[in-house]
């Protein structure tokens, strides 16, 4: 390990949230400094926001903190874990982080409401969000949702399962809508038929699970999965999110932008040449999942991101015109739907990743990931 993590837990990211409510600043946020401080020996202080809690969803900036990827492009980059009450958007306009990951949806919603933040680096390509199923309901398609008992998160994961239906021609009236906790004891226990679940974390849940039936654990031949990429529903996911009037207003954010996602996506290629180190860099972060689930969380990470079809963190046209439109016209259970009206132009932009990817591939990183393979993960009880 070349470089320690320098990590704030979820505990420590509310107590940053409260800090942006005070006015207050902290960590690096809003204190950029000249990029001509890497030549000096001094680190310019960055400060990423997570969506969740330390895990190999976010390998790839773990590893970059490890492998000394960010301290090569001058940055000292510090990671504030997310939690289920911390919305990174608003930790990112509230000036305690330079950077944030969130999903497009969720991000657009905020944008409607005054959000001047810009996806500048859209890391996950395809969506990992998926409904599971037990053979025995004949659950394979969005069509086959109709009279069943469907769990969702909420809290604005449901859109491309609404999608999904509402393509299918199943409305909500159709369906027992249950609000889903965040794991798959209901589909376990029976009282969800068809489960909300990402393919790298809570589908690993149910094949980690003895089946008592048989004494050995569930397999994915007894496992239906909808796949809303298979679907046509499918939205852009994990993107790195930075704020658009200090791009604008400010050179030095905007070319430590550019340093941010060349580093960053040296460590996502990291995490697809090398994922066994990268769940254990994930893992020694402090990560409380455990061994056997987090590689397998890496692993099915790395297909949402290779191969990549114009180069990591490429904001390709056709998937973002396909997540504004199922977010202007997909209601929810009250009928509102994500957004009402186009997002604006600074709501996305090619610029800054370009600049990396250029630089990447003179230093001769593979961007695309053309020969990716994925490895076989075997699953223990638990996920130990």
């Amino acid at each position: 390990m070349k470089h320690s993590t320098r990590l704030i837990t979820g505990v420590g990211a509310l107590a940053v949230t409260a800090l942006a409510l005070a006015g207050c600043s902290s960590g690096g946020s809003g204190d950029t400094t000249s990029t001509d401080s890497a030549d000096s020996g001094e680190l310019t202080p960055v400060t990423l926001q997570l969506q969740w809690y330390a895990q190999a969803q976010f390998a790839g900036y773990y590893a970059a903190i490890d492998q000394g990827f960010y301290e090569d492009e001058g940055l000292d980059v510090t990671i504030l874990e997310g939690a289920a009450d911390i919305v990174p958007i608003d930790v990112l306009t509230g000036g305690d982080a330079d950077f944030a990951i969130s999903w497009v949806p969720k991000v657009l919603g905020s944008i409607e409401q005054g959000a001047a933040v810009t996806d500048i680096a859209q890391i996950f390509e395809r969506s990992g969000t998926t409904q599971v199923s037990f053979k025995d309901q004949n659950i394979t398609t969005a069509a086959d949702l109709a009279g069943k008992t469907v769990g969702s998160w909420g809290y604005g994961n449901e859109w491309e399962l609404f999608a999904g239906m509402n393509k299918a021609g199943v409305t909500l009236d159709d369906i027992s809508l249950v609000q889903q906790a965040f794991d798959m004891t209901g589909l376990l226990s029976g009282d969800i038929q068809a489960a909300q679940a990402m393919t790298y974390n809570e589908y690993a849940q149910v094949l980690e699970t003895v089946n008592p039936a048989t004494g050995e654990l569930y397999t994915e031949d007894e496992l239906n999965v909808i796949d809303w990429n298979d679907e046509g529903t499918a939205m852009l996911q994990d993107a790195i999110w930075a704020d658009s009037d200090r791009l604008a207003d400010d050179a030095d954010y905007a070319d430590t932008a550019v340093k941010f996602i060349k580093a960053s996506i040296k460590g996502w290629a990291y995490a697809r040449d090398n994922p066994e180190e990268a769940a254990t860099i994930v893992t020694d972060a402090g990560s409380q999942l455990g061994e056997s689930h987090q590689l397998w969380m890496t692993n099915e990470v790395n297909k949402l991101i290779w191969p990549s079809t114009s180069g990591v963190g490429t904001i390709n046209q056709d998937q973002w015109d396909q997540t504004v439109e199922i977010a202007m016209d997909t209601p929810n259970e009250t009928g509102a739907t994500v957004i009402t009206e186009e997002p604006p132009a600074s709501a996305f932009t090619n610029e800054y990743v370009e600049k990396a990817l250029a630089e990447l591939e003179e230093e001769g990183v593979d961007v695309k990931g053309a020969d990716f393979a994925p490895i076989t993960v075997e699953l223990k009880e638990g996920g130990v």
